[in-house]
């Protein structure tokens, strides 16, 4: 979309309304795919469109479109959502300017790909050669511009290729599937880090074990923290949540409630995801939300602030062309001191969770899980005796906080939303099935 469609937009709804917020998205994505050890997919997909939120007689208003040469229907469309819509609250951002620099990094193009799929495919059946290997590359473009008028002007960019393999074995009656990520935006791709995570937990699977039914230590790797334990604080969190009052933290700021060593925070400076300003043209800041296990704050997009009598904190984010929730960009727990094989070592019978299956069962706003392990491991006297099936771990934020073992010294990027160690907690509910 040119810069003079995105002015037109702007002075066309700028005539008939009092506040104009456009939000514009470019994205283009190569996904790359291999399944069961061949090249089986290779596409790039373009898309844009534009979000419009606009002030009308009082009344926030809101539309969006793909379609850029109707300029006048999306304005059209706005102000009618205004005509029966609330009272607005808020006002939009303004005075800010920020033009992040396009920078051309260094990343593998599709060809390079397609040869390091061969390669992780190769080494792969070097180790075992039933291994069923699949794997996702995604070079992903995605531009982001955000204009008021109330002077904002902001942009920025993002450029990264992300990674993820997963081999799928089965013996007789049993399917086995390991999987390992990465995202690339600077950094080559280190295919020799990959294949030494996937295969040492193929190896740590060889062996089958049993664990009991009952009350155990239990070891999450940096991939469970975010699946079944994250994930709750980003609920519990939430501004929108809080407004509702349906969050158990909604008057707690202030208390101490978890163990001294936990702090909870988010770092929009880091990483491939680093994010300057929300999709509200607001800027990001670090913030603490959970200090040496005191709760210090929330995080708000304008709209729930304005309704709570707050002040946004840069956390308003769009799914696509949506209009904008609180959301948040790497969500971080402070390290401990102690590696991942120490916390192992101290381990005199308990388990380590290392996939779950889908995002588990819970009560999410009681901070309450309950996962069914895709892959996990015995541990009996320190040591990793072999690959549990048929087994659930459950428990309760608030409570495992408070029978805190210990925390890892290495966070890791986990999907797109978070930097996370690995944590063992004390006496977690262990349930098995006999099959």
């Amino acid at each position: 979309m040119s810069e003079s469609t995105v002015e037109q937009i702007l002075k066309l709804a700028t005539n008939k309304a009092e506040a104009v917020e456009i939000y514009y998205l470019s994205t283009q994505e190569t996904p790359i795919k291999f399944e069961n050890n061949c090249l089986k997919s290779l596409q790039t997909k373009a898309q844009q469109g534009v979000a419009l939120r606009l002030i009308y007689q009082g009344r926030l208003g809101f539309a969006s479109s793909t379609d850029l040469t109707r300029i006048e229907d999306l304005v059209a469309a706005a102000i009618q959502t205004a005509k029966v819509s609330d009272i607005a609250q808020f006002q939009f951002a303004s005075s800010y300017h920020f033009n992040y620099p396009k920078l051309e990094c260094n990343l593998p193009n599709v060809n390079e790909l397609i040869s390091s799929g061969e390669e992780i495919i190769e080494k792969i059946h070097n180790y075992n050669p039933d291994i069923l290997v699949n794997i996702d590359f995604n070079i992903r473009n995605k531009n982001i511009k955000i204009l008021t008028n109330t002077d904002v002007y902001a942009q920025r960019f993002n450029q990264l290729v992300n990674v993820n393999i997963s081999g799928n074995l089965v013996r007789n009656e049993d399917f086995l599937q390991i999987s390992t990520s990465d995202v690339i935006s600077e950094l080559p791709l280190d295919i020799n880090k990959l294949l030494e995570k996937l295969i040492q937990k193929y190896q740590w699977a060889e062996n089958s074990a049993k664990i009991t039914t009952g009350n155990f230590p239990v070891f999450f790797t940096p991939t469970a923290v975010g699946k079944a334990i994250a994930r709750l604080f980003k609920t519990v969190l939430s501004g929108q949540v809080v407004a509702q009052k349906a969050s158990p933290l909604t008057h707690k700021v202030g208390e101490t409630m978890f163990d001294p060593r936990f702090t909870l925070f988010e770092d929009p400076n880091i990483g491939p995801y680093a994010c300057p300003f929300d999709d509200e043209g607001i800027p990001t800041m670090v913030k603490t939300f959970i200090e040496t296990g005191t709760l210090k704050s929330f995080y708000w997009d304008q709209q729930w602030a304005a309704r709570a009598g707050c002040k946004s904190t840069g956390n308003g984010f769009r799914d696509g062309l949506s209009q904008p929730t609180p959301s948040l960009v790497n969500l971080s727990i402070s390290p401990g001191q102690a590696s991942p094989r120490e916390l192992i070592s101290n381990i005199k019978e308990g388990l380590i969770v290392d996939q779950v299956l889908g995002s588990g069962q819970s009560n999410q706003l009681a901070g309450e899980f309950s996962v069914n392990l895709d892959l996990g491991y015995k541990v009996e006297k320190g040591e990793i005796t072999g690959r549990v099936k048929n087994t659930m771990v459950a428990g309760n934020i608030f409570e495992a906080f408070q029978n805190l073992v210990d925390i890892g010294n290495f966070p890791e990027l986990v999907g797109n939303s978070y930097y996370l160690p690995c944590i063992v907690f004390q006496n977690l509910g262990v349930a098995t099935r006999e099959v």
